[in-house]
């Protein structure tokens, strides 16, 4: 009997647009507003602690689930910045980049014939987490100009079959903050279908306009069917480190361990230890970020705004989900439009579409973002400006 050569998993993906379009940046020397990652520097005592791990030769494997200096530092940091006291014996999984929290977690927990509600636009590995963890996924719009969800269309959504909900607040590609409420109503039917919400909080840290971020674990009733993504990539600007963290209640935490452990084993020794002075530093350092992309949000949004392009600024994360109708010419669609960016005026940007299973609601926007330095951002705009002329 002839087998495939390939999964049935695997040959459903396609390479990532995101990182694609990084690619595609690096081909045509363009400013790189597609890949969420910062071109400044890591804080310098997060550097230097991680230079002394090496040279302290924590070189060897850490606990597979973190070193207990790390763990110990995110429970510190759960405590005063989200009202979760968490055990850092038994609640606190570290991983790979929030990336393999995500799937370690839905392994972890799907079984065959459980759905996962996920909102649309998503970032663009949840729906192959999905997939890959066996899930059948449900989607529910959150629309423009401010990117929420309708209740009663999520509460439509779950039903017996319903395991999990997955949320990413502050919400990547939109730059959405779920407030207070709209997390009460998630958690009011995750409560009532038996469901458990797992949350991406990767950005945590990047809220503005004064906004609070409300983590969905800490409301009443919700603390043992949380699962609370995060990881150090955003908040310490040090994406290539992937250092993620799951803090989930002790019977979850289990299970994550042990599929974590068979998935990578443990996230680097070293700079696990430049973990735990990260999460230790001063609470100055956490709303001086805030303030500093704010003040990066505002200037990028404002010249967006007068080359043309329509949205409501972002509430959180640092990305910009932008209408480009008014430039759309004989470019038909969100992909020819990121194309014509990246080839021929040097900006790399994210196709919506990408973002969305239907993929028709995606074709009038591209994802910006700006964790870049203000000299990458007015490159940047210089260049958008020749958009006038398609408008």
């Amino acid at each position: 009997m002839q087998h495939p050569l390939l999964s049935r998993k695997a040959e459903r993906f396609t390479e990532s647009v995101i990182r694609g379009m990084s690619i595609e940046a690096r081909k045509y020397g363009a400013v790189n507003l597609a890949q969420g990652m910062p071109d400044f520097p890591a804080p310098e005592e997060i550097k230097d602690a991680a230079c002394k791990a090496i040279r302290d030769d924590i070189n060897q494997y850490a606990i597979t689930w973190g070193s207990k200096n790390l763990r110990e530092a995110i429970a510190e940091h759960a405590s005063w910045h989200l009202g979760l006291e968490v055990d850092p014996e038994q609640e606190i999984t570290v991983t790979c980049g929030s990336t393999e929290a995500m799937i370690v977690a839905l392994l972890s927990l799907i079984n065959p014939g459980d759905e996962v509600i996920l909102t649309q636009p998503y970032y663009e590995n949840y729906w192959p987490d999905c997939v890959i963890a066996g899930a059948e996924p449900r989607f529910v719009p959150i629309r423009p100009p401010h990117w929420t969800f309708d209740p009663d269309e999520l509460a439509a959504a779950f039903n017996d079959r319903t395991k999990a909900i997955v949320l990413c607040n502050p919400n990547n590609p939109t730059g959405t903050v779920f407030s207070r409420d709209e997390l009460e109503h998630v958690a009011a039917l995750c409560r009532k279908w038996d469901v458990v919400a797992i949350t991406d909080e990767i950005y945590e840290h990047l809220v503005y306009d004064g906004r609070e971020h409300v983590c969905i674990a800490a409301l009443d009733g919700m603390r043992e069917r949380s699962v609370t993504v995060s990881g150090m990539s955003k908040t310490f600007g040090v994406t290539g480190w992937r250092v993620g963290t799951i803090l989930a209640p002790p019977r979850m935490s289990w299970a994550f361990r042990q599929m974590h452990d068979f998935v990578s084993i443990g996230a680097a020794a070293p700079l696990q230890e430049a973990g735990a002075t990260a999460y230790r530093l001063p609470r100055s350092y956490f709303s001086g970020l805030s303030a500093s992309y704010q003040a990066r949000r505002d200037r990028f949004c404002s010249a967006l705004l007068e080359i043309g392009f329509d949205f409501d600024p972002p509430q959180g994360a640092y990305y910009v989900m932008a209408d480009f109708s008014a430039f759309v010419g004989g470019l038909p669609d969100d992909e020819a439009f990121a194309r014509h960016l990246v080839r021929e005026l040097g900006v790399a940007t994210v196709p919506g579409s990408s973002f969305f299973r239907d993929k028709e609601l995606g074709r009038r926007f591209v994802r910006f973002c700006f964790c870049k330095r203000d000299e990458t951002l007015n490159e940047a705009i210089g260049r958008l400006r020749a958009l006038r002329a398609l408008a």
